[in-house]
């Protein structure tokens, strides 16, 4: 079973988050994720991949690897915000090693 930690910014994303369809969806893809059915998901660089929700604006998730089973959610957005979230999520990622998170 895979482990998921989040970042602060990820939980204050999904929070909030008005569409409650929505949420639950994308909670719904986490709980599969954590016993390995990831779904739509490809990798957007800088050790992150990008898992896609196919409703409401296209939302999407965005994480990183840290431990063999463990992954580490990074930041949450949609389609309109895609490029955006994209940078922001691979310079997190970057400061995942820095801050020592890469041994959770």
């Amino acid at each position: 079973m895979n482990s998921f930690e989040k970042s602060a910014e990820f939980d204050e994303w999904l929070k909030a988050l008005k569409d409650r369809a929505g949420k639950v969806r994308i909670l719904h893809r986490l709980t599969a994720a954590e016993h390995g059915n990831f779904g739509d998901c490809e990798p957007v660089g800088g050790g992150v991949s990008e898992m896609r929700i196919h409703f409401g604006p296209g939302y999407r998730v965005y994480f990183t690897r840290v431990g063999k089973r463990i992954y580490f959610l990074l930041i949450g957005g949609d389609k309109s915000s895609q490029k955006r979230d994209i940078k922001r999520a691979i310079g997190m990622a970057q400061t995942i090693g820095r801050d020592g998170r890469d041994g959770i």
